[in-house]
């Protein structure tokens, strides 16, 4: 086994595309009509509010959306809400709770929870015409809006379709204060008394975590983290959680190898609004033992240029998530036209077409099974690969979101 910390010099200086660049991947019409679309709305403000700066796709997505609304003429501004590892201990045991996991909170940690808001409220900001309020962390922030003529939008990335109900029942009447929700998926949603929206998490093709890398930089990644590039590798990168399963990805892994000698990457961090992920990353080692096709990489949040290439010179990419919001790192796979086996959870499976972009699972053996079969059928692999680049291509693209973020603010100022 293979246990390495990377360093931040490869990725040093992140690249940041302009609207003008993505024409080149979308089209010159569908860029012209993104800066008709900002023209209506007027340059009035949005702010966009969530929970943690580093580490998960929301960030991801925010350090896109921002600038972009920026380069548009939509001034937009982020803030990230503030709290000690009390508040998060408790925002993470809300997050699982609301995927349907058990809950075992205390009647203590409702009340600190409000008093974190509370603190928020006098230093954020949230007068602006279109706030954006990201994730159950900060939805009481809600609270903030009396008196004031703006809009209040609840963007969910996670799955809703099952949450603990003590939670949900607490959470709900803040949710309702909001004008409009947004749901990456329509299993995702709850019977809420405002508009809901289904909005598709996006990758940035341009970002330095997708953009086309040169073949030797890509080696030269696999050499520094010790992967042999003559033989399959099997990856999956995700934060080091229990619903992305990573223990039972390396029991698959383990069914696999009896058949093909291949090496097996797990590669991620930690968010800072995710107490959790040390002792995960201890029961994942413990699970790994001494095996030295085992690379478990321990990546910072600036590590774009490393994923990117870990990604790029894999033969399949794995997801084995027991939940999942949407699995960006599932999109990310399939714009780089690799194979993915993934779980049929959360929004997977409106990435992941069974057999045609990606094959889905169920179970460890299910994913091992699927595996198996794609190292025997190499064509039909590299076939799903090229019809999942273009899934992502038509659908899951940083300007879908940023275009239906602009029609969604028309829409409102009108009503």
């Amino acid at each position: 086994m293979a246990t390495l910390m990377s360093t931040p010099k490869i990725s040093e200086g992140v690249n940041t595309p302009h609207l003008d660049d993505y024409a080149a991947v979308i089209g010159q019409p569908e860029v012209h009509e993104l800066r008709e679309l900002a023209n209506r709305i007027g340059g009035r403000r949005v702010k966009m509010v969530n929970s943690t700066a580093v580490g998960g796709g929301v960030a991801e997505l925010l350090y896109r959306i921002v600038p972009l609304m920026e380069e548009l003429w939509v001034p937009t501004c982020w803030e990230v809400l503030k709290g000690g590892d009390d508040f998060f201990v408790i925002t993470k045991a809300f997050h699982n709770a609301l995927h349907g996991a058990p809950f075992e909170g205390r009647p203590e940690w409702y009340d600190l929870f409000l008093q974190v808001i509370e603190e928020n409220k006098k230093n954020i900001a949230l007068d602006d015409d279109f706030i954006v309020i990201h994730d159950p962390q900060p939805a009481a922030l809600v609270q903030a809006r009396d008196g004031l003529n703006n809009k209040w939008i609840w963007r969910c990335h996670i799955d809703l379709s099952r949450p603990n109900s003590d939670v949900w029942n607490f959470l709900r009447p803040f949710i309702e204060k909001y004008d409009a929700s947004l749901f990456s998926s329509p299993s995702f949603t709850q019977g809420l008394s405002i508009p809901q929206y289904l909005f598709f998490p996006t990758i940035d093709p341009l970002a330095d975590k997708n953009r086309e890398l040169e073949p030797e930089f890509i080696q030269s990644v696999a050499d520094r983290f010790g992967i042999d590039t003559k033989r399959p590798i099997l990856t999956q990168i995700s934060r080091f959680d229990r619903l992305k399963d990573p223990v039972g990805v390396l029991a698959a892994y383990r069914r696999v190898k009896k058949y093909f000698d291949c090496q097996l990457v797990l590669a991620g961090g930690g968010a800072t609004d995710d107490p959790e992920g040390a002792a995960v990353l201890q029961e994942v080692q413990e699970a790994a033992g001494m095996d030295p096709d085992i690379h478990i990489l321990i990546l910072p949040p600036w590590s774009y240029l490393e994923i990117n290439a870990l990604q790029r010179v894999s033969t399949i990419i794995i997801q084995k998530s027991l939940r999942e919001g949407f699995g960006l790192t599932v999109t990310e796979a399939l714009w780089k036209k690799k194979p993915v086996v993934a779980s049929a959870v959360g929004g997977i499976p409106s990435q992941v077409i069974h057999k045609v972009t990606g094959m889905l699972t169920h179970s460890v053996e299910g994913t091992a099974y699927q595996i198996r079969f794609l190292l025997s059928n190499p064509d039909f692999a590299a076939r799903l690969g090229e019809n999942g680049h273009e899934h992502i291509k038509e659908n899951f693209l940083v300007t879908h979101n940023l275009k239906r973020y602009l029609l969604l603010f028309l829409v409102l100022q009108q009503s």
